[in-house]
């Protein structure tokens, strides 16, 4: 049965990812920011999987928050076989001049510092215990696609994918497998939070609802014994085959 700690896992694609492994088999360590969207979130997953998730607050920008978590998690579940860095958040919706300092460094402290943090804490257990995989969860900017008022959050994604596959590259020799996640375009809050009346239309046609897109990536990431994996939802052929399809098929993820 394997072990399985995502971060940023108390909703959205990281609470749909704890509910798919589960239901897998799997043991699954979910965590938060705060106790209250901890303990809500396992409330809510113990209805059904008592006895195999478990739950512990830690911020992702501060290391010994996620060494903390690492310990309490073997302590109850034992071995971690999987660690996900899924925690980040969003970006104000304004030009990057526009952004407050703490503003900037919030997202940057979150999805890069986060991701830095958490593939540290990881990979040096993984190392100590023989194996292990990595994956990082990709976002808007990570294939290099731009768009105003999404400077900020973009450029932390680019940077995820970057770091990942140069980490994976120092890995290669070793036990530990690093990888990225690709999610695609997700009716997530962070979707909504882009939404508008000029972007509906293609938001409907090439983004989904969480759960068939954790479904997928959770099956993958249990299949994997690649290094280096690049495990992607929205494939090329899917998006040309949406748009063919949209002529007569008509999708509202977001209803």
């Amino acid at each position: 049965m394997k072990h399985i700690i995502i971060t940023g896992s108390t909703r959205g694609i990281g609470y749909g990812l704890a509910r798919e492994f589960l239901q897998l088999g799997c043991k699954v360590t979910i965590n938060g920011k705060s106790h209250e969207s901890v303990n809500r979130a396992l409330e809510n997953l113990q209805e059904n999987f008592s006895d195999t998730v478990q739950g512990f607050p830690a911020a992702v920008e501060n290391r010994d928050d996620l060494e903390t978590l690492w310990e309490s998690a073997e302590k109850e579940f034992g071995k971690i076989d999987i660690w996900i860095n899924n925690a980040g958040i969003d970006q104000v919706r304004k030009y990057f001049w526009e952004l407050t300092d703490l503003e900037y460094e919030k997202v940057v402290r979150t999805n890069l510092l986060g991701v830095l943090n958490g593939s540290h804490v990881a990979i040096n257990h993984m190392l100590k215990q023989g194996d292990g995989q990595i994956f990082n969860m990709e976002g808007f900017g990570s294939n290099g696609m731009m768009r105003p008022w999404m400077t900020l959050y973009g450029t932390s994604k680019s940077a995820i994918s970057y770091f990942t596959r140069s980490l994976a590259i120092e890995a290669k020799d070793t036990n530990v497998k690093i990888g990225t996640l690709s999610p695609g375009m997700v009716a997530t809050d962070f979707l909504s939070n882009s939404l508008n009346e000029h972007n509906r239309k293609i938001f409907n046609i090439l983004g989904d609802k969480v759960e068939p897109v954790t479904q997928f990536l959770a099956a993958k990431i249990l299949q994997n014994q690649e290094n280096d994996a690049n495990i992607q939802w929205l494939t090329k052929p899917k998006v040309m085959w949406r748009f063919a399809s949209s002529m007569f098929k008509k999708r509202d993820i977001f209803n």
